[in-house]
């Protein structure tokens, strides 16, 4: 029964427990995709984790872009961005900038290195379930990749009126937002609670 998952399509049960590595799994009956086993999915998930947090932290250590303009020059970093929008009369928004693009991606990220590490050494710890199911429910709700390319689209416009300088927050969180989304793709739902249901099944 451990191999038998429900298609999030039409509820057909389907018997994945004969994956070899690095294979995927749909749906015989509406070809919803269903599952990808990898033998050594924590340690890519692990890895990616890390790699992302580094590069948030890069991020938010130098400056994300500069605008010069008749002589004068504004830097701004990767945490201002929400202050910016609250100084300008959009507090709710600059709220919301700062929680989806920064906390929640933030978040997910700690959590999935929590998990990550006790599913690949074995440890027995009581907070998998709960992390497990937190990731999952924030998952649809981090927009790093959006925020980025609204950033993108911006410059178009803005690059008209102003020379505009990328700096290196603004690389490092480019490729955070896809080293993030490498993190996501790579955590396969059903395999991590599989492996959550073998580790605690252990005596």
């Amino acid at each position: 029964m451990n191999n038998l998952i429900a298609c999030h399509g039409c509820d057909l049960l389907v018997d994945v427990g004969s994956l070899e590595d690095d294979s995927r799994a749909y749906c015989p009956r509406c070809g919803h995709f269903l599952t990808r086993y990898q033998s050594d999915g924590m340690s890519r998930v692990l890895a990616y984790s890390i790699s992302a947090i580094i590069l948030l932290l890069v991020a938010s250590s130098f400056p994300f872009l500069s605008f010069k303009s008749a002589g004068l020059e504004s830097v701004m970093t990767l945490y201002e961005a929400p202050g910016s929008l609250a100084r300008y009369g959009m507090p709710a928004l600059g709220l919301i900038v700062a929680t989806f693009t920064i906390i929640v991606p933030s978040l997910i990220l700690l959590l999935m290195v929590m998990i990550s590490l006790p599913l690949i050494f074995g440890w027995r710890v009581p907070w998998l379930h709960n992390a497990a199911r937190t990731i999952f429910a924030l998952q649809s709700w981090s927009m790093a990749e959006v925020f980025i390319i609204g950033v993108l689209v911006s410059l178009v416009k803005i690059m008209s009126l102003a020379t505009v300088v990328l700096g290196i927050s603004f690389w490092a969180y480019g490729a955070f937002s896809i080293v993030f989304i490498m993190a996501l793709v790579t955590l396969d739902r059903f395999q991590c609670w599989q492996l959550i249901d073998q580790l605690e099944a252990r005596e």
